[in-house]
């Protein structure tokens, strides 16, 4: 189950989850996955000091997907994907797609992280 999440609630969503991970691509194709806890300015995501390699992939192959696991067990994992910029020690990231997945299998798991009080939904139709 994926529920779209329209960039201007980002930010919102994303005060609900701890860290995540940043992933990149190395010159070789191979992923390189670091632990982040980014911030959303402007509907920017902005990762501080990401560090050393993880700037190097994203300056030659910005397309990067930050991952943001559940709090809860059988909860909604937060996927972005996005372009980054690298600003000193910084990665912009901006956002082509945001979604809530989990799946199927986990559907008896926690609501997602909105009330369906508007929808009439159960825990896998809230829209975002």
């Amino acid at each position: 189950m994926s529920i779209p999440v329209d960039p201007s609630e980002l930010e919102r969503v994303r005060a609900s989850y701890g860290a995540g991970y940043l992933v990149t691509v190395g010159a070789d194709g191979s992923p390189k996955v670091v632990t982040v806890e980014p911030s959303v300015e402007a509907g920017v995501v902005v990762v501080a000091a990401p560090g050393r390699g993880s700037l190097a992939n994203a300056a030659t192959r910005p397309a990067v997907t930050l991952v943001f696991p559940p709090s809860e067990e059988k909860g909604f994992t937060l996927l972005v994907d996005g372009t980054a910029s690298v600003d000193g020690e910084h990665l912009g990231v901006a956002v082509a797609s945001a979604v809530l997945h989990r799946p199927a299998a986990h559907s008896d798991g926690p609501a997602a992280p909105v009330t369906a009080a508007a929808t009439g939904c159960d825990n896998d139709c809230r829209p975002i």
